[in-house]
């Protein structure tokens, strides 16, 4: 294949098939009358000598080839558009774009809310879709353009091309039932804190950061329950012995809704560094810019981006 055959509106038609699975509202999607379409249909078919799509029921149905080109495809169009074609600036105010968030459930609690309070008086018809990704996942979603931000702490996103800018630093602090017995006089020692039992948060499976910090420093806990999301601690310690050794934006979020307490962790604690990370295909996108300065306006106490 010689790229000098390649129309690129062939690869915007192939990514309307994608998303619509159907000739006829593909070409809607596009500008493309029901004839056009189906001729782009047939170039796309010559070019990749491949049928690429195939009529099952109602639907054009993706072949192994077309699946196997859709990222590639989507990384094309997405530098495309935000690289390569002049940007024409964004009005916040009347802007009806959809911005996909990667965030941890905790990050739905700490972050979403204020930036919904926000985005309501700024731009009220701006739309969020907040999804939680695996870290390498995440890297994925970002470089192929299905998400816009990865918010939180994700140590994996350092990858050529990414950005990152630091919001904030984290650091862990004990949550526990008021009246905790294990508790004297706002202190929980040492020797408390490994005699009682404990609840710990896999995110996605994976092994929480202060755990890997407890066994750098040969330290064992123990632990009665475990669980996948951060949102199911606040009823669980409110109705338990049970201690959780969260971060501290966490910890003061449960307080607020929960009958619990806040304790200094009697072992040294990690800082988590919080950031916003984005793909350099977006890093000149007007829209992207805008948000990304909201969130930096709303939660950063520091710094200047750095690509990685």
């Amino acid at each position: 294949m010689d790229i000098r055959d390649v129309d690129l509106n062939l690869l915007l038609a192939f990514e309307a098939l994608l998303a619509h699975s159907h000739v006829t509202r593909a070409g809607e999607a596009i500008g493309l009358s029901q004839p056009a379409m189906s001729a782009a249909l047939a170039r796309l078919r010559a070019l990749f000598g491949d049928p690429l799509f195939v009529k099952v029921g109602a639907r054009m149905q993706p072949t192994a080839r077309a699946q196997a080109l859709s990222e590639p495809v989507r990384r094309v169009t997405s530098t495309i558009r935000a690289e390569i074609l002049p940007s024409s600036g964004f009005d916040a105010a009347t802007s009806e774009r959809v911005f996909t968030l990667i965030t941890p459930d905790i990050g739905e609690m700490i972050f979403v809310p204020p930036l919904m309070a926000h985005l309501s008086r700024v731009a009220p018809r701006v739309r969020l879709k907040v999804v939680s990704r695996p870290r390498l996942a995440a890297a994925e979603a970002l470089s192929g353009g299905v998400a816009d931000l990865a918010i939180g702490y994700f140590p994996d996103l350092d990858g050529a091309g990414f950005f990152r800018q630091q919001l904030f630093e984290n650091r862990h602090i004990c949550l526990l039932r008021q009246g905790h017995p294990a508790v004297r006089q706002g202190v929980l020692s040492l020797a408390d804190f490994l005699a009682c039992q404990h609840v710990v948060v896999h995110p996605d499976g994976r092994e929480h950061v202060f755990d890997q910090h407890l066994q750098q420093l040969g330290v064992t806990r123990r632990v009665a329950l475990e669980l996948s999301h951060f949102m199911s601690l606040m009823p669980i310690v409110d109705s338990s012995d049970l201690v959780a050794t969260v971060p501290r934006d966490l910890a003061e979020l449960c307080l607020r809704y929960a009958a619990v307490q806040l304790v200094e962790a009697p072992v040294s604690s990690p800082v988590i560094p919080v950031c916003q990370f984005w793909h350099r295909y977006a890093h000149r996108d007007a829209a992207h810019v805008w948000l990304r300065a909201q969130v930096q306006a709303l939660f950063a106490r520091q710094t200047e981006p750095e690509i990685t």
